[in-house]
Order: structure tokens, then sequence, then C-alpha cells
């Protein structure tokens, strides 16, 4: 047996699960966690930290979790709502002035929230280092045109939504995105969760292994379209997770840095009222707001149906159907890992892994053990 940690009995074959694609080298490193009505039932994890097999993935490594990320930055946005300092039916340039530039004074913040607001990404030329630097990065979006008529539909917000939002809460409550998260999430909460990794981090960062290449050539397709736009602004690789200056870098779609146990007592607050221990991130009225349908259709980016709320992803049984049609909040990162809420069940369910599976939502993997998981539930 490959794999360590705690499971409850209920949830012993996702254990088995787990091993075999650890065995198989489907899975390289990964974790998984299962909150239920507050309790951990699972926290396991097993594989390699590294591409070499030398380092054991550990109870303490942490990991790039792709677009979980943008799960974390909707949580910080969802507090700000919750003190009353952010409204999600107000114009974002009502807390950025500058965004109001080229006729985005009408984009809400719920818009943004959704992926509905047309700014999907950088007019080039801007590459993928021009992220790091939060001035450039955000004020080259607040200078630019929506690339569609706000709100009519969803095109995916890939690289460019944790700066969107960041800048809000950055404006409304004084601290970097990164730093709200530290001071107002990981902190309260106690868990291992970071936009970025600090230096003295680094050593417990697994490496991340690039997926293959996307299953279409964007040199095919119109380059005016949203998703070449969106896709090249800039480009995606994979490989700039394991260099320091991502590491450094505040960028709340995009590299948050982490564990399942951490994600998954860190979204039970969703899952559980509003509430963690004590501390209360949320109130159930302001959760609520997360499953009003903003969006149901084909994504103008990725090109598949997907049904959003406010800052999460709502069950689509055409494109993601192991996500069952109930009430369940959700999103992933690129190659497979997932965080899932289900406030009926009070169950919150991560997974995170290093090396990345094809494609942009969900994976196999990811499948397998949300299937396990509601299967020793049901």
């Amino acid at each position: 047996m490959t794999v360590h940690g705690h499971v409850d009995e209920r949830f012993s074959a996702l254990s088995e699960v787990l091993d075999a694609q650890l065995a198989s080298g489907e899975e390289l490193g990964a974790a998984v966690s299962v909150n239920l009505g507050g309790q951990t039932l699972v926290d396991v994890w097993g594989g390699y930290a590294d591409a070499a097999r030398t380092i054991p993935w550990g109870e303490d490594t942490i990991v790039n979790v792709w677009s979980t990320t943008k799960e974390i930055t909707a949580l910080a946005i969802l507090m700000l709502v919750e003190q009353g300092l952010v409204d999600l039916d107000a114009p974002v340039a009502t807390y950025w002035p500058e965004f109001a530039q080229h006729g985005k004074h009408d984009i809400l913040v719920k818009q943004v929230m959704s992926h509905t607001s047309g700014v999907s990404g950088w007019d080039q030329p801007f590459v993928a280092e021009d992220m790091y630097d939060w001035e450039k990065s955000t004020s080259r979006l607040a200078a630019q045109a929506p690339w569609w008529e706000p709100g009519t539909a969803s095109g995916y917000h890939a690289q460019n939504q944790g700066h969107l939002l960041g800048e809000i809460v950055r404006r409304v409550s004084g601290l970097p995105l990164k730093q709200f998260v530290a001071e107002r999430i990981a902190a309260p909460l106690g868990v291992d969760l970071q936009i970025g990794a600090k230096a003295e981090d680094d050593d417990r960062v697994a490496e991340i292994i690039p997926p293959p290449p996307l299953g279409f050539d964007l040199a095919t397709m119109d380059p005016t379209s949203p998703t070449v736009r969106t896709l090249t602004g800039p480009v995606s690789d994979a490989a700039l997770a394991n260099t320091i200056p991502w590491r450094r870098a505040d960028m709340g779609a995009l590299n948050g840095h982490t564990n399942a146990r951490a994600l998954a007592r860190t979204f039970s607050t969703i899952s559980l009222g509003g509430e963690v221990d004590g501390a209360r991130l949320l109130s159930p009225a302001t959760i609520e707001r997360i499953f009003e349908e903003q969006s149901h259709g084909p994504d103008l980016v990725l090109g598949v149906p997907l049904r959003f709320g406010i800052g999460f992803a709502l069950p689509e049984p055409t494109s993601i159907p192991y996500v069952p049609s109930e009430k369940v909040c959700f999103w992933g990162g690129w190659g497979g890992s997932m965080t899932l809420m289900f406030p009926d069940r009070g169950l919150t369910v991560s997974y995170v892994m290093n090396r990345m599976a094809p494609g942009i939502i969900g994976s196999d993997r990811a499948e397998l053990y949300l299937t396990s998981i509601l299967s020793a539930l049901d």
C-alpha cells in the first residue's frame, strides 16, 4: 500500500482506488480529503513529489493547484460581500474607477465572478512574465475593451480572473490578494493555504509534470476568437509553475499552493453554512448567492457547455457528468485538481496532484475519486 494518512472505514475503497492510480503510474503524487459535517473523514496522500521519484509526497507537501485557486479568490470576494464592503450587483468601476475605460463601466462584480464580463484575457502583446507585475497586468486590463457583450455568455477567464478580482480586493481592503488570503482565510482557519509560495516553503512544493498538449491546435483557429485570444493572452506553459518567479507572484486564478486537507477544511465553510470551528467567514445568505445561475450554455473560450453561479461552477451533466445534479458548487484546476461543496450534505471533497492530466476541466482520475466517495455515502 503506497497510500498514507487517515481514512474512515466507509471510504476504504477510495484508498484502494488512489493506490491503484499511483501503482499504475497514472498518478505521480496526489492527495484526497473528505470533510463531512466538519469532520475530516479522509486525509490520504501518496506517491512522489518529484519526477525523479526521489522525494515522497508527504503530509505537508503542497502543490500548485492552478484554477482551483479561483475558488480561494472567490471566497475572498464573498467575505468582502459579507462585510458589506463589496456589492456583487455593483459595477467593478465602483471599486476600481479606471476599469470603466472602453465600455466597461457597466460590467458587474458578479459578471467577473461568473466569467461573463467579456474580459477573459489580455490584449497582445502580453507574455506570461507580465502576469507577475501587478501594476502592469491590472492597468492593462483596465485599459482594454471587452471581447464580447458582457453578461451574454461565459468565456472562461482562464488566467486573469485573479487579477480582476484581486484588484477589487486590494482597492477595498487595502491588502494585496495573497496577504488577504494569508491573514483573513488561512490564519483564522489554521490551514496550509497561500497564493503563491513563500521562499521557506520551496522545499515542500511538489514538482509539476506538464500534461500532453491540448486536443486542439490554436494556430488553425480564428485568431480573433475568445478562445485564441484568451489562451494566447498569454500562452499557457505549465512548466512555469516550477519556477521561482511564478511562486512569488500574486495570481489568484493560477498559483495557489496548498494541499487537499487545507482545501477541504477551507471550503467546508461553504458546505457548513459559513462557519468552521467557531470561525465564521460567511452567512448562509451570502452562500446562497453562489447558487444564482449567471450563465448556462457553450462557453466562448472552452467551447463546451458550462453553468456558472457566482464564483463557482454549478452542475452541467453534458460536460461534467460525474458531478451530480444536486445542490453543489465547485471548480478545478488545469490537470485535474478539484474541490466540490455539497451544502445539503455538509460535504466537501478535494483532490490535488502533480502529474497533470489532459484537458482543462477535471480528469478521469478526479472522476474515479469523486465517484468512489459518493458511492460510499449513498
